[in-house]
């Protein structure tokens, strides 16, 4: 499998410094930066009172997030590329079908 440089990179990273996590733990690690996410939007936008802009502590959080994802998807044997672009052929088919790219409907 032929992965993007992003999943490579990580893999190496998590691998030098024996950072290997089973998929579960890897998981709930990803939630927990969403969640730092989140209290960074909250922040950021006074709890919703105030126009969201991106602080550096948001994108710093978003980084942590993005890496726990792609040590997911190697720990997982998912090729982020092949899945994101699964994705928006699903989407864009949802879109031309019904105008909307949710699933629930």
């Amino acid at each position: 499998m032929n992965l993007p440089d992003y999943q490579t990179k990580v893999a190496y990273f998590v691998s030098t410094y024996n950072l290997n996590a089973p998929p579960a733990a890897r998981l709930l690690d990803l939630l927990s930066e969403l969640g730092e996410v989140a209290k960074e939007t909250l922040k950021a936008s006074d709890y919703g009172k105030a126009r969201f802009e991106p602080t550096p502590e948001w994108v710093d959080e978003l980084g942590d997030a993005f890496f726990s994802m792609i040590d997911l998807a190697n720990q997982t044997n998912v090729n982020l590329e092949a899945c994101l672009e699964a994705t928006l052929t699903k989407y864009a088919a949802r879109m031309e079908a019904r105008g909307d790219a949710g699933s629930g409907r």
